[in-house]
C-alpha cells in the first residue's frame, strides 16, 4: 500500500472491511452452490463499485483505473467469483467508453453504473478464441437495422447480462479489419441464452453461450464505425488485463494469508511448521512473487490512465506475471496445508481452482507472450 495515496489507502481499507464482513463469510457457499451472489451485487452497487469505470459525467464513480484494480484485488482475496461482478461490469462497458458516441455513453453509463444493467463482453466464439479473424458471427445492415446471426461462447455474465458489447463481422473479406462492435440488449428479437457452462472454478460467476438468430439491432447501436471493432476490443483488453492481474494478486495474497495462519497454528515435531526452513522459505518465495506482481500491476493501471504508449506491453506483462504467480502461490499454499488443503472444508483447493482461469481469460498467457514479443519488436 506504500505506493498509494491517502484517498486510495482509505478506499482499500473500506473495501477490506466490507470484504471481511460480507464477502468472506459467503465465499465457500457461493462456490458450492454455483449461484450468482445477488446479495453481494447489491452491496457493490450501493458502494458505487459497479461504476468505477464509468466517468462521472455519464453517471459513474470513476476516479482512475487503479480503483477498479484495487476493488477487484480486495474482493478476490476472499472470493474470485464475487470479484468478477466488478471486473465484468467494467469489461462490458469499456468498448462503449472507448468507441461509443456521446448519446450511447449517456444512455448506458447510468444503467451500468447503478447496476440496473449487468454487462458482458461478447468476443469469443467456439472457433474463434485467440484467432479473432476466424469469427463467424455476421452483421448485415438492412435499412436502419443490423441483422446479426451467430453465437458466442464462454461469455462471463452471459446468462444474466442485460447489455452485451458484441463483436461481429460486417465484412469477412477484411479479416480483423472487418469486425464491428455493437451494443446489444437481451430483449432484442433473436437474442437467446443457449447454455450455462459448468466450470472448474469461479462457479459463482455465470458463464454461457449466446445465440443470435436474425437478431435485430438498431443501427444507432453500432459502436463507432464499421470495421473498428477489433481495435475497440484490443483497447478494451489493454484496460482489462491489469484488472485480471489485480484479481490474481488478490487471490494469491488471500492464499498466502491463510497459509501463514496455518503454518503458525499447525504443530508437527513439537513446533509450528512455519518454523521449519522448508516451509518458511516457501512462504518467503510466495510473498516476494506477490509483491512483484502487485507493483507491476499498479504500474500498468497507471499507464492505462495516462494513455502511456507502452500500456499494451505493460498490460500483457502484468497479466502474464500475476496469473502465473496466482497459480504457483495457490498451489504452494495447498501444499503447505497438506492433506487438509486438499479437502473442500478448507479454502485452499477452491483458490487453486479459481487461480487457473486467470491464466486463460482475457487472452491466454501464451497470447500475452505474443503481444509482449510483438511490442518489443515494433
Amino acid at each position: 500500500m506504500y505506493l498509494l495515496n491517502d484517498e486510495q489507502k482509505m478506499f482499500v481499507e473500506q473495501m477490506r472491511k466490507m470484504v471481511a464482513e460480507k464477502v468472506a463469510p459467503r465465499a465457500a457457499e457461493i462456490d458450492k452452490a454455483g449461484e450468482f451472489p445477488w446479495d453481494l451485487k447489491e452491496i457493490f452497487q450501493e458502494m458505487g463499485l459497479l461504476g468505477l469505470s464509468v466517468p462521472q459525467e455519464f453517471g459513474g464513480t470513476s476516479q482512475g483505473h487503479i480503483y477498479v484494480c484495487l476493488a477487484v484485488e480486495e474482493i478476490a482475496r476472499a472470493c474470485v467469483s464475487s470479484s468478477l461482478i466488478v471486473q465484468v461490469q467494467s469489461l462490458g462497458w469499456e468498448p462503449i467508453l472507448i468507441g461509443g458516441n456521446e448519446a450511447q455513453k449517456k444512455k448506458y453509463g447510468p444503467r451500468v453504473s447503478s447496476g440496473e444493467a449487468l454487462t458482458a463482453f461478447g468476443l469469443t466464439e467456439a472457433g474463434a478464441g485467440s484467432d479473432a479473424a476466424a469469427m463467424r458471427t455476421k452483421a448485415v445492415k438492412k435499412g436502419d437495422k443490423y441483422i446479426i446471426n451467430g453465437s458466442k461462447c464462454f461469455i462471463s455474465n452471459g446468462p444474466l447480462a442485460d447489455v452485451v458489447t458484441l463483436f461481429a463481422m460486417t465484412d469477412s473479406s477484411q479479416g480483423v479489419k472487418g469486425i464491428s462492435a455493437f451494443i446489444v440488449e437481451k430483449d432484442f428479437p433473436g437474442y437467446a441464452v443457449a447454455k450455462w457452462e459448468s466450470k472448474m472454478g469461479i462457479k459463482g460467476s455465470p458463464t454461457g453461450e449466446l445465440v443470435f438468430e436474425d437478431m435485430e439491432v438498431p443501427a444507432e447501436n453500432l459502436i463507432g464505425a464499421e470495421g473498428k471493432g477489433f481495435i475497440y476490443a484490443m483497447k478494451t483488453l489493454d484496460t482489462s488485463r491489469p484488472v485480471i492481474a489485480s484479481q490474481a494478486v488478490g487471490l494469491a495474497q488471500g492464499a498466502l494469508d491463510l497459509a501463514v495462519k496455518y503454518a503458525k497454528e499447525r504443530v508437527q515435531f513439537g513446533r509450528p511448521i512455519g518454523q521449519f526452513q522448508g516451509i518458511s522459505w516457501m512462504l518467503a518465495d510466495m510473498a516476494a512473487q506477490i509483491e512483484s506482481a502487485r507493483a507491476l500491476t499498479y504500474q500498468a493501471a497507471d499507464m492505462v490512465d495516462s494513455l502511456d504508449p507502452r500500456r499494451t506491453y505493460m498490460s500483457a506483462c502484468c497479466k502474464l506475471i500475476a496469473s502465473d504467480v496466482a497459480m504457483r502461490v495457490t498451489t504452494d499454499a495447498l501444499q503447505i496445508a497438506g492433506g487438509y488443503g486438499y479437502m473442500t472444508e478448507y479454502p485452499f483447493e477452491r483458490m487453486m481452482r479459481d487461480a487457473k482461469i486467470t491464466q486463460i481469460y482475457e487472452g491466454t498467457n501464451q497470447i500475452q507472450k505474443l503481444v509482449i514479443g510483438r511490442e518489443l519488436l515494433k
